[in-house]
């Protein structure tokens, strides 16, 4: 299918010595001519990156996903609007109605990405972001499905709202932009934390000092690709095949062997996700 990574892309890692997953990537905004899901998959697949749940982030996108997981046996989906984009829906009703429905495929493992997001969003936006993401949390609680969670610049308040609603049976803290105390406040409340390539970053030793006092079955990887490339690719496209990244720096900054991460990250991800097949 492909005989090189594509221009502008890092060089592929060395294999990983156990499979692991990508518990979170955006296939469809990595594709370019020649580098499309069939090539990412196979990619990833050659480090031993051998499963990859494609989130949604609109109805599109869900769309999508879900049309994915069905063509590939490596990739199971999830559906949402994300909380960017729940305040400019035309008929946030109705987009929370065609989640609501998509929620119940098979393929679909997860509900998110939803959540808070005061970075971008603000004003008027918050009240719609805040009433879909309390949606999405009663759709998980319908589905007995994994509840991914976007938070950026909104800890106290993602806190305040799973509370408030209840939390679900799983959730998953994509992309773990916070501190050790912060991260105690998650795991007490049995939350699981993925962590991307920003762990990696040099202005991010909170995140380490956060994974390091992190317990090893309540963590997960991801890439968020194409965004959030590890270093020493930081500013470069992501993509799956470079997880491997990731989790050799998990594995060091845990103390742990690569073996051992590689295994505790698979079998947290089935935990949650499911079987592939």
């Amino acid at each position: 299918m492909w005989d090189v990574i594509p221009d502008g892309l890092p060089a592929m890692p060395a294999p990983l010595p156990h499979p692991v997953m990508d518990s979170h990537t955006h296939i469809d905004i990595v594709a370019r001519p020649g580098w499309g899901p069939a090539e990412q998959i196979e990619a990833a697949a050659k480090v031993g990156v051998d499963r990859l749940v494609q989130i949604g982030v609109d109805v599109a996108s869900s769309r999508w996903a879900i049309s994915l997981a069905q063509e590939h046996d490596a990739v199971v989906a999830t559906v949402a609007l994300h909380p960017n984009d729940a305040p400019r829906v035309s008929n946030l009703d109705e987009s929370l109605d065609l989640i609501r429905a998509m929620a119940e495929h098979e393929r679909v493992r997860a509900i998110g990405e939803t959540g808070l997001d005061f970075y971008r969003t603000s004003g008027e936006g918050l009240k719609p972001q805040e009433r879909s993401f309390r949606e999405h949390i009663a759709i998980a609680k319908r589905t007995g499905k994994p509840l991914v969670v976007h938070d950026r610049d909104a800890h106290a308040d993602i806190l305040r709202v799973i509370d408030d609603e209840g939390v679900p049976g799983d959730v998953v803290m994509h992309c773990f932009s916070g501190d050790p105390e912060f991260a105690e406040q998650c795991t007490k409340r049995g939350f699981t934390l993925s962590f991307a390539g920003t762990v990696t970053f040099k202005n991010a030793p909170h995140l380490r000092e956060a994974a390091k006092n992190t317990p090893l079955h309540r963590i997960l990887v991801e890439t968020d690709a194409p965004y959030l490339t590890p270093m020493p690719y930081r500013g470069r496209p992501n993509a799956s095949y470079l997880i491997p990244v990731t989790v050799k720096a998990l594995a060091e900054i845990k103390g742990v062997a690569l073996q051992e991460m590689c295994e505790a990250l698979s079998a947290n991800g089935e935990r949650l996700f499911g079987p592939w097949k």
